[in-house]
């Protein structure tokens, strides 16, 4: 008998695309600048920041490209780092990304919403709206995966348009600021190597995060081999484009003193450009596309949960599918973790602490590239990585340098997130010894 189209149904590059740039482009291009501006001057070196992160990121994304196409299934770290190191190292991946790495940020981006949407009507709850965006877009991911990626394309690409069509409007309109993008003194390049340049790019790399959101879907796209690279590459780089067109024309447009400090920086750049009627459309509008974000997140995160449900019988049930192929109780339990991290709003200091951790397993991603190369030579790799090993290398150079610098900076966040690792391990090892006892009554 065939299969439904719904129990098919397959991503296509469009939809993978739209995943990668709608977790990309979040909170973080929207809030950063303002610190950022308080310690680096430099037009030069605030442009630079922003492109270094996106060379971060490709970097990152060529590397697993090569990664997703030599084994592909869904679960993203978690089924690289247990093939490639442990199965441990790989729970461990899956335990701060389901439970941290996704959740968070998806409560991050939605109360980020709520703020941007009382910006524009005073009267709304910024807690009740995100708490209604979570829970409306949860339920049309679990109702099946045409309308969830369906209405991912059609939110991302009206994201993208958005932005697009604030920068062109901005170029036309603003009143060019004294600043200077090209390096005029040798402290723009010295700047490059400060630790306030450090320190930013710590922030720039968050906003980066997301370019890997694709591989916790591999095994739903369709021909994960030849697609995913492709999907990986072009959402990075329209992001990395989309990053420095929109700093530019915050810096063109606004003066630095005015950007000093503020969370809210879409909204002062277009109250400074347009107006304080149109500051307020744009705080709508930012609130829209953060919608985009929330969707991908909850689109992406379950399918952690669930392979590594496949795979830990203590975990069993959080692997359960629907008839279309869904992860629904995944889903329900990134969405109450989602929830309780709006209600308790402690979200944000859980990031602090995870950020070390979360940079590490991409760090020891990418280092498995060489592992993986060095271990199994003859392993079929339809995608090898552009550039290897300069580009694994460059990645593994720069992500190794902001977590030292984290580490010096923020040794208590650092500690909170190796304490996080000390608790998934206990974990993971109490659900195997909890495997390995035979059932009740049974006898030896």
């Amino acid at each position: 008998m065939p299969a439904s189209a719904s129990s098919t149904y397959k991503i296509s590059v469009l939809t993978g695309i739209a995943i990668v740039v709608a977790n990309m482009v979040g909170t973080g291009v929207f809030t950063s600048l303002g610190f950022q501006v308080a310690d680096i001057q430099s037009g030069f070196a605030l442009l630079m920041l922003w492109g270094v992160g996106g060379v971060i990121a490709l970097c990152g994304a060529l590397s697993y490209g090569e990664l997703a196409a030599a084994m592909p299934r869904s679960g993203g770290e978690y089924h690289y780092l247990s093939r490639i190191y442990h199965p441990a190292v790989g729970f461990l991946s899956g335990w701060v990304s389901s439970t941290v790495g996704f959740a968070a940020p998806t409560a991050l981006a939605a109360m980020a919403l709520g703020r941007y949407a009382q910006s524009v009507w005073p009267a709304v709850s910024p807690v009740g709206m995100s708490i209604a965006v979570v829970l409306a877009l949860a339920a049309v991911h679990m109702s099946s995966r045409q309308a969830g990626s369906r209405l991912q394309v059609l939110i991302t690409a009206l994201k993208v348009l958005v932005l697009v069509g604030f920068m062109g409007v901005g170029l036309a309109v603003a009143t060019p600021q004294a600043i200077r993008f090209a390096p005029h003194t040798s402290s723009d390049w010295q700047q490059l190597l400060s630790p306030s340049f450090a320190v930013s790019l710590i922030y720039v790399s968050y906003a980066y995060s997301g370019w890997n959101a694709a591989v916790y879907l591999t095994g739903e796209v369709q021909q994960p081999q030849r697609n995913l690279p492709r999907i990986l590459l072009v959402g990075t780089i329209i992001v990395l484009l989309l990053y420095v067109g929109l700093n530019f024309i915050f810096l063109y447009s606004t003066p630095i003193s005015v950007l000093k400090g503020q969370l809210e920086v879409g909204f002062v750049v277009a109250t400074a450009l347009f107006g304080p009627v149109a500051g307020r459309v744009m705080g709508g509008a930012i609130a829209v596309l953060l919608v985009s974000t929330v969707s991908s997140m909850i689109f992406a995160g379950p399918r952690i949960v669930q392979v590594m449900g496949e795979d830990l019988p203590a975990l069993r049930p959080l692997a359960q599918v629907n008839p279309q192929g869904i992860p629904v109780r995944a889903t329900l339990f990134q969405t109450a973790l989602t929830l309780l991290f709006i209600l308790t709003a402690t979200f944000e200091q859980v990031l602090l602490y995870a950020g070390f951790v979360l940079s590490l397993f991409t760090f020891l991603t990418v280092l498995g590239l060489f592992v993986l190369r060095f271990r199994q030579p003859n392993l079929a790799r339809p995608y090898r990585a552009w550039g290897y090993p300069v580009t694994p290398l460059l990645f593994l150079l720069l992500n190794g340098w902001t977590l030292w610098f984290i580490a010096r900076s923020k040794p208590w966040e650092t500690l909170y997130g190796l304490g996080t690792l000390a608790l998934g391990l206990l974990v993971y090892f109490a659900g195997q010894r909890l495997a390995a006892q035979p059932p009740a009554g049974s006898q030896s």
